[in-house]
């Protein structure tokens, strides 16, 4: 099993910056990708960003493209967002989640932080 554990969330002003971060535990070795999703109050949860765990390929949703930079620090078991230039359309609960396979199903999921963006 693997223990996910965000940190980083908090309040901005729009057009600032802010970097999330995710510690992962346990049993590491099977993971395969971690990602970012988010939800907003309202809306379903959707994919923000990912990160091959091992190659360091990266992918991105076209609403964060050229904002958010997602990275990994294998040694510390570590994944990062870094959000730039965030609107007020970025406030959600960012979730860190990890998979074991390549099939586009997440495994493991943390807790969730608070990211709020005000106008």
């Amino acid at each position: 099993q693997v223990q996910l554990v965000e940190s980083g969330g908090g309040l901005v002003q729009a057009g600032g910056s802010l970097r999330v971060s995710c510690g992962a535990s346990g049993r590491t070795s099977s993971i395969l990708i971690m990602g970012w999703f988010r939800q907003a109050p309202g809306k379903e949860r959707e994919f923000v960003a990912a990160i091959n765990w091992r190659g360091g390929n990266t992918g991105y949703a076209d609403s964060v493209k050229g904002r958010f930079t997602i990275s990994r620090d294998n040694a510390n078991n570590t994944v990062l967002l870094q959000m730039n230039s965030l609107k007020p359309e970025d406030t959600a609960v960012y979730y860190c989640a990890g998979a074991a396979r390549f099939d586009g199903e997440y495994d493991y999921w943390g807790q969730g932080t608070q990211v709020t963006v005000s106008s």
